[in-house]
C-alpha cells in the first residue's frame, strides 16, 4: 500500500497541489484520480455519483499530463492536436489557440522527432487548451520547461481556474498558481485498515 487514510475534495475552481518525498504515492494518486489505477478500498467520486458507476463518462471530464509525453514522432504538433481532438470526438478543437497559447505556433508543422524535451513538454501541456476538460491532472508540469513555457502553464491554469476548472498537480518545484490546497502525501504513510475517499 503506498498511501492511506486520505480524503479530500475539489471543487470549481479550486487547485490541489500534491508534494511529498519521491515514492511518497503523489505519481500514485493522479493514476487513481485518472482511473489508470483502482484503490484497494474507498471511493472516488464526481459530483454526486461514484466513478466505478460510469468510468468512462468520467474520463471524458479530465485531462491526465504525465510524465511521458504521448508523442508520436512522425506526426507535426498541429497533427498531433488533431489527433487527440478525434480521440475526444471533439470536431472544432481550439488547435491554433492551443499552439500559440504554448508558443509552439513557429513549429507546428515540423516533425514532433525534431522537438526539444521542453517543445514535447509544451505541446503535451497544449492538449489543456485544444480540446477542453474540466478536471486537469498534472504530474510534474513544469519538467524540461523554460521560463517562459512555465509561465504560459501558469496562466492556463490561472485562466482554467477562472472559468471554473479544477487542477490537481504534483510537484517538487513551487507553482504560482494562485490560492491553493495542499496535501502533502508523507503524511498518509499506510497503516492497517484504512481507507481512500477522495471526492470531486
Amino acid at each position: 500500500m503506498v498511501f492511506a487514510g486520505l480524503s479530500c475534495s475539489l471543487a470549481a475552481g479550486e487547485a490541489l497541489v500534491l508534494t511529498g518525498a519521491n515514492g511518497s504515492g503523489k505519481s500514485s494518486l493522479l493514476r487513481l484520480l485518472a482511473t489508470l489505477l483502482s484503490p484497494v478500498a474507498g471511493r472516488l467520486s464526481w459530483g454526486e455519483s461514484a466513478v466505478d458507476e460510469d468510468p468512462a463518462a468520467f474520463r471524458a471530464q479530465l485531462h491526465y499530463v504525465g510524465h511521458l509525453d504521448a508523442i508520436k514522432p512522425a506526426l507535426t504538433p498541429r497533427e498531433a492536436l488533431s489527433f487527440w481532438a478525434a480521440l475526444r470526438g471533439v470536431s472544432n478543437a481550439a488547435v491554433a489557440a492551443a499552439l500559440a497559447a504554448f508558443g509552439l505556433d513557429r513549429i507546428a508543422d515540423w516533425p514532433c522527432r525534431w522537438l526539444s524535451a521542453g517543445q514535447r513538454r509544451r505541446l503535451a501541456l497544449a492538449r489543456l487548451i485544444a480540446i477542453p476538460a474540466p478536471l486537469w491532472l498534472l504530474d510534474e508540469p513544469t519538467a524540461a520547461l523554460d521560463a517562459d513555457g512555465e509561465a504560459r502553464l501558469i496562466a492556463a491554469i490561472v485562466a482554467h481556474r477562472e472559468a471554473g476548472g479544477r487542477v490537481v498537480l504534483a510537484t517538487h518545484q513551487p507553482v504560482a498558481i494562485g490560492t491553493a490546497a495542499t496535501l502533502a502525501l508523507d503524511d498518509f504513510a499506510p497503516v492497517a485498515d484504512a481507507l481512500v475517499a477522495l471526492e470531486f
